[in-house]
């Protein structure tokens, strides 16, 4: 099956590298992906706008270069699969407004719809290195939800399928989406595990990560530590405490910038907010939830009160719900009544998963 992809994300996404890496990984299995970046072709349409000014025209011109680049995507006949680069909308000087149009989109006969999301501090930083605008994180987050929420109406609009996609907090996460386009029939699967709570301890991190690992191998893993927000959050919380104007923060490449703590704050409530929303939109897409709930120190289990919401979001929602229990104390009977599978430890869980799927082709965790 060929898939035709929409990919859309805020600008300050950087989408082209992201989107090329995982054209790349798909050419490595043999499988042809050809990437339209209408960005970039909008420019190479109108060599007179400077590199980074192209939102700066009126809506009428802008309007008319994409749907001049978006009717020859439209007129080609691409061998393999096809990913168009693109945005849903636009938060810039004109205001907010839609950078689609509902006739070209129908005319496109897109298989999948994904809005790509990222470390909001990470995406602001991108934003200004870019372009010559004035957004705090506030605008940014604004932009972020509707880019969201614009995404998920084009879906519903052409019929086509829609997921929440993030970047990766270490690295660039190429194997979810590159397995959503090449391998579109395998399961999804919703990680979850405790966080907050247990930040100060690393054995027990080291354990959620590797279970992580496992899960993304197996599955398309929609996991929701690849956003983490809170953390920035708790850090400009004590900062604030010890009269600190700034917090540091760190690109994927490793370089580090500074945050000013007052923004930070002035997200609070959009942050949790969003992880709320984001999660459970998360579930959703996903067939199942695989919830790790480690044992902490003094033999309490890790059960945190965001990991038994998406439990029972995803049992109320028909999603198979599978627990992996390593705590000696025995679950509750609102994790075992709920549960597709209660696990012992993560090989028990991944020998029965193994049983049930092929395994997965490597190439797309390169």
């Amino acid at each position: 099956m060929l898939m035709r992809v929409v990919v859309t994300g805020q600008v300050g996404m950087d989408k082209k590298p992201y989107l090329d890496a995982v054209a790349q990984a798909a050419r490595d299995g043999g499988e042809p992906v050809t990437v339209h970046h209408v960005g970039e072709m909008m420019y190479a349409e109108a060599p007179d706008v400077p590199r980074g000014r192209i939102l700066n025209l009126p809506l009428s011109r802008l309007q008319a270069l994409r749907r001049s680049v978006m009717n020859a995507i439209i007129g080609r006949d691409d061998p393999g699969h096809t990913v168009i680069n693109t945005h849903a909308t636009f938060r810039w000087r004109h205001g907010l407004f839609s950078a689609f149009d509902f006739d070209q989109i129908n005319r496109l006969g897109v298989d999948l719809f994904v809005c790509l999301v990222d470390n909001i501090e990470v995406v602001h930083r991108r934003l200004h290195d870019e372009h010559e605008i004035d957004a705090t994180l506030k605008d940014c987050m604004v932009w972020r939800e509707e880019e969201i929420l614009a995404t998920e109406l084009m879906a519903q609009a052409a019929g086509g399928d829609f997921c929440i996609v993030s970047r990766g907090r270490e690295r660039d996460n190429i194997s979810t989406l590159a397995r959503l386009i090449l391998d579109p029939r395998a399961k999804r699967a919703y990680p979850s595990f405790p966080m907050s709570h247990v930040a100060d301890l690393p054995e027990t991190l080291a354990e959620i990560d590797a279970f992580r690992a496992e899960i993304a191998l197996r599955f398309i893993a929609f996991d929701p530590g690849d956003v983490d927000e809170k953390m920035l959050l708790e850090r400009a919380i004590v900062a604030s405490r010890e009269s600190r104007d700034f917090v540091e923060a760190r690109m994927p490449t490793g370089t580090p910038f500074r945050v000013p703590v007052r923004e930070i704050l002035d997200i609070a409530g959009d942050i949790d907010g969003q992880i709320y929303m984001r999660d459970f939109k998360l579930i959703d897409q996903s067939d199942m939830i695989v919830s790790y709930i480690p044992e902490l120190p003094g033999g309490a289990p890790g059960l945190s009160s965001g990991v038994e919401r998406e439990l029972q979001h995803a049992y109320e929602h028909g999603k198979d719900v599978y627990v992996i229990w390593k705590p000696a104390k025995s679950p509750s009977p609102f994790i075992t009544e709920t549960a597709t599978r209660v696990f012992r430890t993560v090989d028990e869980a991944l020998a029965h998963f193994d049983a049930l799927s092929p395994a997965p082709k490597p190439h797309l965790f390169a």
